[in-house]
């Protein structure tokens, strides 16, 4: 496993290319004016294939196309990539690989799922699902969990900037690995699937934190990555729920200051913190959220 600090990978919400400045008026009618997200297109090639085209804000095309190829099961562990492509005018990434793929079988299966923008999901996602085993030794400190929220939730990023974004963040114990944000939450979790599998970043003893809701295509995704604790300020879906249960999922929502709740995997969660002597959120900061969070 390689090595990481805190923060390896960060937000840079001062990167222009991200956000532009827009004019309009306030609910008083006077002039403001305000950042917003920049989102483009991205379309994704392997090989000589276009699989998809994605909204995404343009950062890390690399992590985002192999993160995508691996979480749709079309890029398997034997797969060797030689290259990997990105024109930015263009708007194209391409992912090389030493063999051929499997791809065309998998694009047969493509059907939409619950995932904001451009989401999609194949058919056979399912195929490997019941036969993940998550590490069963780790576990979720509550004063871990209440030190990520706190920094995570204090670090600049576009979303404090910007907001209509969604963030995922990549954790060991209360360390926060890498922090990616994009306009759909299934682009942000494919950055950090594409980083560990670039870089052979072992997930057993990992923490997934993410600002959206925790829903099937979340629960699916972090399995596939064998990360066995998911955490989200944000709320669940049933089916979301369903699936974290059966595959023994640690699964933790509206994690905001000192509250939580857990829905599944309850086992691993340690309670060593008082959540008397637990800070609130910054009422700022939860007006914010209350209001984006959930789109």
């Amino acid at each position: 496993m390689r090595d990481m600090r805190e923060f390896t990978v960060r937000p840079d919400p001062d990167d222009p290319r991200l956000t532009k400045r827009v004019c309009g008026i306030d609910q008083e009618g006077r002039a403001v004016e305000t950042a917003v997200v920049v989102e483009r297109p991205l379309t994704l090639f392997l090989n000589g294939q276009e699989i998809v085209t994605m909204m995404t804000i343009g950062d890390h095309p690399d992590w985002l196309a192999v993160g995508y190829l691996v979480n749709q099961n079309m890029l398997r562990p034997g797969d060797r990539i030689t290259g990997i492509d990105y024109d930015e005018e263009l708007e194209t990434v391409v992912v090389r690989t030493e063999g051929r793929t499997d791809f065309e079988e998998k694009l047969r299966k493509k059907t939409l799922t619950s995932g904001c923008a451009q989401g999609t999901v194949f058919g056979d996602l399912m195929e490997e699902f019941d036969e993940v085993r998550l590490s069963e030794t780790a576990v979720l400190r509550t004063s871990w969990l209440y030190a990520l929220a706190k920094k995570i939730n204090t670090t600049p990023s576009l979303y404090l900037a910007a907001g209509a974004i969604h963030g995922c963040v990549l954790c060991r114990e209360d360390e926060p690995l890498l922090y990616v944000e994009d306009v759909g939450r299934h682009n942000a979790i494919d950055k950090i699937a594409g980083y560990m599998h670039l870089h052979g970043v072992a997930p057993e003893d990992k923490i997934f934190y993410t600002t959206g809701r925790l829903t099937s295509e979340m629960v699916i995704k972090t399995v596939k990555m064998r990360i066995p604790i998911l955490v989200s300020r944000s709320g669940f879906t049933a089916w979301g729920v369903e699936l974290a249960q059966r595959a023994g999922l640690t699964l933790v929502g509206r994690a905001k200051g000192k509250r939580f709740v857990a829905l599944a995997g309850e086992k691993r969660i340690v309670f060593d913190a008082d959540p008397r002597y637990v800070e609130d959120e910054e009422r700022k900061y939860r007006r914010k959220a209350s209001v984006e969070e959930e789109a």
